[in-house]
């Protein structure tokens, strides 16, 4: 069992049968009254994401998530494919429930698919991924880091915030965890 003052972003708990993963989590304290835990959640089976409060002390089943490397395979309708290198299995996911993941992998990258059990419920993506960039506004001559940037649709269609001397057609390492720009990845 785990407290609610315990959690953190990436857990998952589960909570009346549901599998929940906390997106965020902080300690709020109002001006009257006690301590509430505010949580941003997903519930990993629909995909549906919402925003509670808990109680400090609040106990929740600590839900035990496993990993395996796999190869993205593509899309097809509403579903993803994946496959394990080693044994070849393969393995599909609804799109709806890792459309946020799907915007930083391409065909043939290699992830971390999670599993609570035989069930796959989730991807785990690497801290940070190279995307070429597909559409932006044309460079500045001069521009410099410290400028306020512009937007580049990544070639997932991903868009990230870039500074003003990056062009369409290069590529650059992304946060997945924030979705930001962290530096060129060469051409």
């Amino acid at each position: 069992m785990i407290s609610a003052s315990d959690l953190r972003a990436g857990m998952t708990f589960v909570q009346d049968g549901k599998l929940i993963k906390v997106l965020d989590a902080s300690h709020h304290k109002p001006g009257k009254g006690n301590t509430v835990m505010r949580m941003k959640l997903r519930d990993l089976r629909s995909g549906a994401t919402y925003d509670t409060t808990f109680r400090p002390d609040e106990k929740f089943e600590k839900a035990h998530i496993d990993t395996k490397t796999v190869q993205y395979l593509y899309t097809m309708d509403d579903t993803a494919f994946f496959m394990d290198l080693v044994t070849y299995d393969q393995y599909e996911l609804p799109v709806e429930t890792v459309e946020h993941e799907m915007k930083y992998i391409l065909e043939n990258m290699e992830v971390k698919i999670q599993f609570f059990g035989d069930e796959v419920v989730g991807i785990q993506l690497p801290t940070t991924v190279v995307l070429r960039v597909e559409e932006t506004q044309p460079s500045i001559k001069g521009a410099t880091v410290t400028g306020s940037g512009k937007p580049a649709t990544m070639e997932t269609g991903l868009v990230v915030n870039v500074p003003d001397f990056i062009e369409a057609g290069e590529l650059l390492e992304v946060n997945t965890a924030e979705g930001t720009y962290v530096k060129r990845a060469g051409k």
